[in-house]
């Protein structure tokens, strides 16, 4: 990896983590969502890094995707688990990072995801199958009497690229891609204490554009025109401020212009924690950008 790149994952890693643990700390009893969400995307903006994704803030049994949207009147209340899902970038360069916050009474549950990311970052090495550190996670969780969710995994990162190979899977696989010196990924386990398994809500925030088709609704537009610099990483409808909004952004997911991401969810009732670090493969371990 030539070293200006390195510079850029390991400054995006560094601002990553200082801002997500200060952020972190806006959650409490009362607090504004909207407010706790654009406070932590401006700081970004204001070191001089950009967002790799709209700021996630999933909360209960929402294990990501969701954001906050245009004039969201939500605070937080006690017994809330939330979830606070960071991605900043550096020219496309980005690191991923995810810490869960409790207001209840559920150190247990954050501690089951905690400590499986640090097993399978202590499993890294060249030649080690993705699998293997899906089973350090699975382990982890079930230890302690959660589930982990099987139908969300960690995933490779480039540039301006936020999910590509390889995929890290959260339980155990007996196989998946050999890991290799150089690789970068994000590695996210989430334990719950649900089904094990998400589905999508009708809930969607957040967005990013797939194809450069033509667009025929002038709102539609404006609103590629606005999102041009992303580069297809994604955004939130809360960015745009374009009459039609409602109208357009569909238009342009029924046209596959756009991806949509609802908000993924547990069962009802049930509770969510995730934690995440990015990491680069190094000869005889990893770097973790974002410690």
């Amino acid at each position: 990896m030539k070293d200006d790149i390195l510079e850029n994952y390991r400054t995006a890693g560094s601002l990553a983590s200082r801002i997500l643990r200060e952020g972190a700390q806006g959650i409490r009893v009362g607090a504004s969502y909207l407010d706790l969400v654009e406070s932590i995307e401006a700081r970004v903006k204001n070191e001089g890094a950009a967002l790799a994704f709209p700021l996630n803030l999933s909360l209960n049994e929402d294990a990501a995707h969701d954001t906050a949207s245009p004039g969201d009147e939500r605070v937080f209340h006690k017994g809330d688990v939330a979830k606070l899902d960071l991605g900043v970038q550096i020219d496309g360069y980005i690191a991923d990072t995810a810490v869960t916050v409790d207001l209840g009474n559920n150190s247990l549950l954050l501690d089951a995801s905690k400590e499986a990311l640090e097993a399978a970052i202590r499993a890294i090495k060249p030649g080690v199958h993705a699998g293997t550190l899906g089973a350090a996670i699975q382990q982890e969780i079930e230890r302690r009497g959660y589930r982990p969710v099987s139908n969300l995994t960690g995933h490779g990162l480039g540039q301006y690229v936020q999910h590509g190979p390889p995929t890290i899977p959260n339980v155990g696989t007996g196989g998946g891609t050999v890991i290799e010196e150089g690789m970068v990924f994000a590695i996210e386990p989430f334990a719950t204490t649900g089904s094990g398994r998400v589905g999508e809500k009708s809930r969607a925030e957040i967005y990013s554009q797939i194809s450069n088709r033509p667009v025929r609704i002038p709102a539609g537009r404006t609103i590629l025109e606005k999102i041009r610099d992303r580069r297809g990483l994604p955004f939130s409808r809360r960015w745009l401020l374009e009459k039609k909004l409602d109208l357009a952004l569909p238009a342009l997911v029924r046209s596959g212009t756009l991806h949509v991401y609802p908000v993924l969810a547990d069962i009802p009732g049930s509770l969510v924690s995730q934690h995440e670090h990015t990491v680069i493969v190094t000869s005889d371990g990893c770097l973790v950008t974002t410690r």
